[in-house]
């Protein structure tokens, strides 16, 4: 299982954090700050303030921490302004928000104090607690402000010191075709007490029976998804369901989102640069809708999320969930040679890479690259009972789907086989694709 954070490592992890959210708004300029007025986006300047204000509310301010809390926000009307549960969406771009100036200082001043309140206080469980949920709920704020830049076809973030990738990006290049065959068997789907920190949605852990199954080793490529679009999948209603169906008339799309023909081919937009379509990478940026048409029209299915976890945690051995691990690739965390994870190189590789990832059953790239959408509802776990941040979790299920598996932008601090991601059936301005299945 992974190692727990200590409260020591937090107050160095937070900086980190605090340093991506910065790169991914450091260069907007004049009304970028605001952007265009969309139902999938945040203003930057609202989003950047909310990521200071929550990590204030649960770390110094919740009641109940201890005797150093307090009940007011260091900015005045902070609560009035950033609480995105009491704030609707649409009046976010005319609130009377703090210049660019005053924000960064409100952010500095909570993340100095919550640091400092880390390293004085190194056993308290409870701080520790929130302390990681506001690490990962600004990693989570970090990546859609990268898709919002994305959105709006702004350059793509600078992070200084890119990693560059090593060794499996170099010696793989190209295709990577056919199936995994995976035995099935029980396991238990979900997290543990053992696991340390997790979200609500992934407790806990219970037992499923998986039903032997094959599900491709990659996801689905740009050139493999552009065959249906050409074949004219998007026209054919008997690929679609009826909702589906109901959001592409609707919409008027005709092929995913920034892609265009330009000279007879394909091209895609990736930030602020049209390119040619890489033939290998996995196609991004379509959304449930989509994969599920795709699927149809290839005589495939998306697997469940069951299967996925399955696929990724699990061995081929005999009683499978005495074999459960972390990561697809066993128990180490992620590096660069392992997933294209942490932003690294802001953009997709080639399905073929980073074969030192692979798991047990021989799946590729199941962590990096782009978040995977299954088949699934987001739905609680049998027995859920919602944390503390009650609203992270239970308004969503029902209407969300599910996605596993983490993109290039995401934290690799943040991933492990039983994380789950959720977004409505028709986004598709997230990092997003997805894998299939055999009919078996």
């Amino acid at each position: 299982m992974p190692r727990p954070l200590t409260n020591l490592e937090l107050s160095e992890l937070l900086p980190d954090a605090r340093r991506a959210t910065l790169a991914c708004v450091g260069d907007l300029a004049g009304d970028q700050w605001l952007g265009p007025k969309l139902d999938i986006v945040n203003p930057p300047l609202w989003e950047i303030g909310h990521l200071a204000w929550f990590q204030e509310l649960w770390c110094l301010r919740r009641a109940g921490v201890d005797a150093a809390t307090t009940k007011n926000a260091l900015l005045q009307n902070a609560d009035a302004l950033y609480d995105s549960n009491a704030v609707a969406h649409d009046t976010r771009w005319h609130l009377p928000l703090p210049a660019k100036q005053e924000t960064f200082l409100y952010m500095e001043a909570v993340l100095h104090r919550v640091c400092e309140r880390l390293a004085r206080e190194p056993e308290n469980a409870s701080l520790n607690y929130f302390a990681q949920l506001a690490l990962f709920h600004e990693d989570m704020h970090a990546e859609a402000l990268a898709y919002t830049r994305q959105t709006h076809g702004y350059a793509a973030p600078d992070f200084g010191g890119r990693l560059a990738t090593t060794g499996s990006t170099d010696a793989y290049f190209g295709a990577y075709p056919g199936d995994a065959a995976v035995g099935g068997g029980r396991f238990l789907q979900g997290a543990t007490p053992a696991s340390g920190f997790v979200f609500d949605n992934e407790k806990w852990a219970h037992e499923v029976v998986i039903e032997p199954f094959h599900i491709s080793k990659i996801a689905v490529t740009n050139a493999e998804f552009a065959a249906f679009v050409e074949a004219g999948g998007y026209g054919r209603q008997a690929f679609w369901s009826a909702g589906g169906w109901a959001w592409r008339t609707t919409a008027q799309v005709e092929s995913p989102l920034y892609w265009r023909q330009k000279n007879g081919a394909w091209q895609q937009r990736v930030f602020d640069e049209w390119q040619t379509l890489a033939a290998h990478q996995p196609v991004i940026h379509v959304n449930w809708f989509e994969a599920e048409a795709y699927c149809r029209w290839a005589g495939r299915r998306l697997p469940s999320e069951a299967e996925w976890e399955f696929a990724a945690a699990t061995t081929p051995a005999p009683d499978a969930s005495n074999v459960q691990r972390p990561y697809p690739w066993g128990d180490a965390p992620a590096s660069a040679q392992i997933a294209n994870l942490d932003g690294r190189l802001l953009h997709t590789a080639d399905v073929s890479a980073y074969p030192e990832g692979d798991s047990a059953w021989g799946c590729r790239q199941m962590f990096g690259n782009v978040w995977e959408w299954t088949a699934d509802s987001f739905m609680p776990y049998p027995g859920f009972v919602a944390d503390p941040y009650k609203e992270y979790s239970q308004p969503w299920f029902g209407s969300n789907k599910v996605l596993r598996g983490g993109c290039f932008m995401t934290r690799s601090r943040m991933l492990r086989n039983t994380l789950r991601n959720f977004f409505t059936p028709e986004r598709r301005d997230v990092f997003a694709g997805f894998r299939t299945c055999a009919l078996d």
